[in-house]
């Protein structure tokens, strides 16, 4: 029962989500983050989470109905290269995407791009060391909260940050549990993503 609850967390809580997270939180709960007319934050909210969320989990899922995965949680190593790899020119050629749009708010595609830098890193570091993704996210989604707590006085952190944070303990625990990763891959992910993110977010918002 305790591997079955934590793989559900494991799945929903997955990495691509994290992308989703966060412009939920620049478009809806801080919405002067960003300039963008409210006619145009659902239809901009659920372009972005097809093409960071449900394009790439279902190229995974193809990889894995192929066989060139043997689980679509990536355990070994090597696994990881492919699926990583092309959710990374998903995530460029969106921002690519957002930039060519000049109607729309910059932010958008610098935000994505700080999130498309810290993927890209990532999967540099995966063809050597297996840093955990799961973590970089949450580490990413922590800075975004904390990030826009700093620069817009009308956001109240307080509920988001400690969601984030007991969000991210279960992560990284049942990550842990299910032998996904060693502790210091844990860390090293939540902390590279916490950090990139944050300076990233800084700048945007500076």
């Amino acid at each position: 029962m305790q591997r079955i609850f934590s793989l559900i967390i494991s799945v929903v809580f997955q990495p691509l989500v994290i992308p989703s997270l966060v412009f939920g939180l620049v478009l809806f709960v801080v919405p002067e983050a960003t300039s963008i007319p409210e006619s145009f934050k659902n239809s901009l909210f659920y372009l972005i989470t097809l093409s960071t969320l449900v394009i790439p989990m279902v190229t995974i899922f193809g990889l894995r109905l192929t066989g060139t995965l043997k689980s679509i949680h990536m355990a070994d190593l090597k696994e990881r290269a492919i699926p990583f790899s092309v959710t990374s020119i998903y995530y460029i050629l969106t921002v690519y995407f957002l930039y060519q749009k000049k109607e729309f708010d910059p932010i958008l595609w610098q935000v994505l791009g700080v999130i498309t830098l810290a993927i890209l890193i990532l999967t540099l570091v995966t063809f050597f060391w297996k840093m955990s993704a799961h973590m970089t996210g949450m580490g990413g989604l922590l800075a975004a909260v904390v990030v826009l707590g700093i620069k817009f006085p009308t956001f109240q952190p307080l509920y988001a940050l400690l969601s984030s944070i007991m969000l991210a303990g279960l992560v990284g625990t049942v990550r842990l549990y299910l032998n996904a990763h060693r502790p210091i891959e844990i860390y090293v992910g939540l902390v590279f993503g916490f950090t990139l993110c944050f300076i990233g977010f800084n700048w945007i918002w500076a």
